[in-house]
């Protein structure tokens, strides 16, 4: 779709006062400028559940091949672990990606019960990203505080906030959100600052959070939590993206922080 006589400095200026704001783009023709004003003001994001309408119908075995081309890691492990998870409109290249480092994947729909996944004895849980208010699918919260402390978990953008409420934290809607793929991020464990993907609405409150709840990573932009441990509860989560591609692959080590919480476990 293309778009002219715009006035996109304005819009810019606008978005920048108000925060995210609800529009409409049509290219049908018949639909009035008032008609398409209510398509606006109807259409609701808060407390909606936009998970249901992505998430996968019935479990997989995730088989696709990694071609030579997403090999960007030399660190795969000699051991196999099964990594189930929860498809909440999960990025394909975390399956890549986790594919990559020698796991055995099965994915399962938002609604799977907890029970089902712990009696595939997995060595970890991987909650994915997903779009939408985590405050809108308290059963995906009941369901990630099931798991929690069972097996090492990890936790990707919707899925760290799911993390973060089923611990008992709060999340919130952003005046702006963030989105691209140029978003410095430092993890506050090393210093380190890598520059991430994001594409979230919403984030975890880190003053909500219980004892013992580290934020290792936070957003230089505007000091959000990007990131968190709970090593009581063998649980990690990311607020960003670390597979993406194209884009940056500087947080792709998280993949392999994960594969090391879930060897140590074997321990």
């Amino acid at each position: 779709m293309g778009i002219y006589d715009v006035d996109t400095r304005a819009i810019t200026r606008r978005l920048r006062e108000d925060g995210s704001l609800i529009g409409v783009l049509s290219t049908d023709q018949s639909l009035k400028d008032k008609e398409l004003l209510e398509m606006a003001k109807n259409w609701k994001i808060v407390g909606v559940d936009l998970i249901s309408d992505v998430t996968c119908d019935a479990p997989y075995e995730w088989v696709d091949k990694t071609g030579s081309g997403w090999e960007f890691n030399d660190n795969q492990s000699s051991e196999t672990f099964h990594v189930v998870v929860y498809d909440f409109g999960v990025k394909h290249n975390i399956l890549r990606r986790l594919a990559s480092y020698g796991c055995k994947i099965t994915v399962v729909p938002a609604s799977w019960p907890a029970s089902d996944v712990l009696n595939l004895k997995p060595d970890g849980v991987l909650f994915s990203n997903g779009p939408g208010d985590p405050a809108a699918v308290p059963y995906a919260v009941k369901t990630v505080q099931e798991i929690v402390g069972k097996v090492p978990v990890f936790g990707i953008c919707m899925g760290h906030q799911l993390i973060g409420q089923a611990l008992g934290g709060k999340t919130f809607k952003m005046k702006f959100g963030h989105h691209g793929g140029n978003h410095p991020v430092r993890d506050n464990r090393t210093g380190r600052v890598d520059i991430s993907a994001q594409n979230h609405n919403y984030a975890v409150d880190p003053e909500s959070l219980p004892e013992g709840v580290q934020v290792t990573h936070i957003n230089l932009n505007d000091q959000s939590c990007a990131g968190l441990v709970f090593p009581k509860m063998k649980l990690m989560s990311l607020q960003y993206h670390p597979e993406s591609s194209p884009g940056p692959h500087d947080s792709d080590l998280a993949f392999g922080e994960f594969v090391e919480l879930m060897k140590n476990n074997r321990l």
